[in-house]
């Protein structure tokens, strides 16, 4: 909805945003292995040099200063010391060796590099050792006792209930819930100069799903904004606002909308047999590099975790068993960060919910089961986050959520142990139905996140404005 015309900035032309592979390495071999070695300053200064003198085109200027502002986007989630690290689990580990500090380094447990020749680790390094390693995750248990996970205890009523409800209607959708946001993303001060055109894109819910319906927009607090056709992959609230300049710009939205559980009570013997010839089937079984590749190790863990399994809905259990199974859940690494989220997770054995996603789908293509990306957030009452999850297509049913990270549920009712491989529960909101997509208005600079979307994206006619520059923040309200 379109309040009022916009500024020219809102019309300005694509000659800065390229289809470069931004995740691609360079041309220039000198620079890879500079990054590679973890020589980030030398690379930097190499790229600005080729910027400078040798005559590169937009494009290629455009991926090489990408280049560079990952180097810096990787230092940002780089930053502890070992003595920091040391002293952060001191607690469980007051006698610490180096020679357990080494194995925790060299088998994943605690993620580190070495930039500009300093060891740094991951700002949740410390953390994640706890949710990685099994060892560490039982000494941890010693010593602090056993936590509990309310959001497994709120499941563990809402789960069966939307089961029961589902059985009783004979619809796949039930337990309907009203939910209201209050969503705000306040740009810091400073950052822009006072007067300046802030362009923000906000997550805003999809219309195209019956179990999210009934979007009521209730308050802009800028005067022009613009909502996404469906046609785009990434939903948003566009808006675009002069900066306050000696304190924070603030945009924010409210609305309310109703979520419901969706569970498809799926019957393996009635999924029919795939048209393979279909656009569809061909499409959404394709490798979509860099994020969804079939390498020699997606190809050998496929052939493991299936054993000649051929049934599609069976297929699909069986690899988010494993994913239960194998892929403990831990704090990830911005995203436009990695290489290969798939191959990254299968490589270090853990990850957050997109990195658990994007293996799942990658298995799932790989085993000929057309698979795609859906995320937004997770609206628990208990816990309220980003999150993403996947759908699957069958055909005599349709595309079908799945949860991976949610996984299997310890219950002795085979309906509600497996609910996530066919269903998915009434708290989501549906931002996204895909990864690396166009945003609506068309952003001219580099995204912060060029996978996913959930927080936000922001800029000004100096560049983009990354996460460290801006928070968000969302309030939830159920008013049924």
């Amino acid at each position: 909805m379109l309040k009022k015309t916009f500024t020219p900035m809102l019309i300005i032309s694509m000659i800065f945003f390229f289809c470069s592979d931004i995740y691609a390495q360079t041309k220039y071999d000198e620079i890879n292995i500079l990054i590679n070695s973890g020589e980030y300053s030398k690379a930097a200064k190499k790229i600005d040099y080729l910027v400078t003198t040798a005559g590169l085109s937009g494009e290629e200027i455009y991926s090489l200063q990408f280049q560079k502002d990952k180097m810096e986007r990787i230092k940002k989630d780089f930053r502890l010391t070992e003595e920091y690290i040391i002293k952060a689990i001191s607690k469980y580990y007051p006698s610490l060796s180096k020679e357990e500090l080494k194995q925790w380094e060299e088998d994943g447990s605690l993620e580190m590099k070495i930039i500009d020749g300093e060891k740094k680790y991951f700002n949740n390094a410390a953390p994640n050792l706890f949710r990685v390693n099994k060892e560490a995750k039982q000494r941890k248990i010693e010593v602090d006792g056993s936590a509990e996970d309310k959001l497994k205890t709120f499941l563990a009523d809402h789960i069966p209930q939307s089961v029961e409800l589902s059985l009783k209607s004979g619809s796949n959708l039930s337990n309907p819930k009203r939910i209201k946001i209050n969503y705000t993303l306040s740009v810091d001060s400073g950052v822009v100069p006072k007067g300046e055109i802030i362009r923000v894109w906000l997550p805003y819910p999809r219309n195209e799903y019956e179990r999210q319906s009934d979007i009521k927009l209730l308050n802009v607090n800028c005067e022009n904004y613009l909502i996404s056709p469906d046609a785009y992959f990434h939903k948003s609230l566009y808006v675009e606002k002069p900066a306050e300049g000696d304190k924070p710009t603030e945009f924010e939205f409210s609305l309310e909308y109703t979520c419901s559980s969706q569970w498809f009570n799926l019957n393996e013997n009635k999924v029919r047999p795939y048209d393979e010839t279909s656009k569809l089937y061909k499409e959404f079984t394709s490798e979509r590099a860099p994020h969804i590749v079939f390498s020699e190790k997606i190809k050998k863990l496929s052939e493991e975790i299936l054993g000649g399994e051929t049934n599609p809905y069976n297929k699909v259990k069986k690899i988010a068993i494993w994913i239960n199974d194998n892929i403990p859940w831990a704090s990830a690494r911005e995203y436009s960060t990695l290489e290969n989220i798939s191959d990254y997770c299968v490589s270090n054995m853990h990850g957050d919910c997109g990195i658990k996603s994007l293996l799942f789908i990658t298995l799932a293509r790989c085993s000929g089961v057309p698979a795609k990306w859906q995320s937004g957030w997770m609206m628990h009452p208990p816990v309220i986050n980003l999150h993403d999850w996947a759908e699957v297509y069958f055909e005599g049913y349709g595309w079908v959520p799945v949860d991976a990270d949610f996984g299997i549920q310890n219950s002795e009712d085979e309906k509600v142990k497996y609910f996530y491989t066919n269903g998915i529960d009434s708290y989501r909101l549906i931002v996204n139905d895909d990864i690396s997509r166009d945003f609506y208005p068309a952003k001219i600079y580099p995204r912060s996140e060029t996978v996913d979307f959930q927080r936000g994206e922001v800029e000004w006619k100096g560049g983009n404005l990354y996460f460290d520059k801006w928070d968000y923040h969302m309030d939830v309200e159920y008013p049924d």
